[in-house]
């Protein structure tokens, strides 16, 4: 069985990497990474940086992409633009998006990476709560994308990779409104590849399972016991790491997927087709409501 790529906790770059990838796949092009401060994003910014990729990397706290962009550009050597950004706001997303193309000239990438989430049964969602992640996974995926293409990909092509995940494939207890929200961007990877492929422009979905090292899985992984049960239940019983999913958004962004448009590539290790719903570990949130 193939082993897993190193990888480290927490949002430091690899101490060391071994290209699997012709090291300048994506040498020169210009990525806009949305939650690339931390995380899985913060990952595919290294990992494309390492590949020759110059990023822009927004998220709401600009401390973080500060600091993450620092990190990044002393690791690779290439240009990282740390940028705030919310991307349920437009008029923000805008100006982020003129302030990437005023630093590069040009952005060929765009990852939307931003996301949110957290555990909570339907019959205790508040009704905002369920609209928070709505606006920011699936309102944002579609604001970053339709002000990129207006501003630069309608006229020059490109590619376009949503971060989404396998909740909607078929029904996750206590993640209704997660998984609603990706559902939603995998719909819309294939209404936007099937419109915008015309202008040269290539979109696909990329569905992480469980992954190490991430805030989603320390807030969502549940007790180590029950993870660990779960994790040695599926196919290749283990959980992902970050550079591994990296890699999977690599390859869907560079000339190696070039005639790859509307497709959702899952990466989770067979985990979706065998992970266990817990519907027992409802009567654990009986009393958990979000109010968001």
């Amino acid at each position: 069985m193939a082993q897993p790529p190193p990888d480290v906790e927490g949002d430091d770059c690899l101490p060391a990497y071994r290209h699997l990838f012709c090291p300048d796949l994506l040498r020169d092009k210009v990525a806009f990474i949305t939650g690339g401060g931390s995380g899985i994003g913060f990952r595919i910014a290294e990992i494309f940086m390492r590949h020759g990729c110059h990023t822009a990397i927004a998220s709401r706290s600009l401390p973080r992409v500060l600091t993450a962009a620092r990190k990044l550009a002393a690791a690779t050597g290439r240009r990282c633009l740390p940028l705030s950004m919310d991307v349920r706001v437009p008029p923000a997303v805008m100006a982020a998006v003129d302030q990437a193309l005023k630093e590069f000239g040009k952005i060929d990438i765009l990852i939307n990476c931003a996301a949110g989430n957290f555990l909570c049964p339907a019959g205790a969602l508040s009704f905002n709560a369920f609209k928070t992640v709505l606006d920011i996974d699936t309102s944002g995926t579609f604001n970053v994308s339709r002000v990129l293409y207006e501003k630069f990909l309608r006229d020059h092509g490109g590619v376009i990779v949503n971060i989404t995940a396998t909740l909607g494939h078929r029904g996750q207890v206590l993640q209704v409104h997660a998984g609603s929200a990706k559902a939603a961007v995998d719909a819309m990877t294939r209404h936007l590849a099937v419109e915008w492929g015309p202008q040269n422009i290539r979109v696909n979905s990329l569905a992480p399972g469980p992954i190490s090292g991430t805030e989603g899985l320390r807030r969502l992984g549940g007790p180590q016991a029950s993870l660990s049960t779960r994790v040695a239940v599926s196919p290749l019983q283990r959980l992902g790491n970050k550079t591994e999913i990296a890699h999977c958004v690599l390859f869907l962004a560079s000339p190696l997927a070039s005639f790859v448009t509307g497709a959702v590539l899952v990466a989770d290790g067979g985990a979706w087709l065998t992970f266990p719903n817990d519907v027992k570990g409802l009567a654990d949130f009986a009393s958990f409501s979000a109010k968001l």
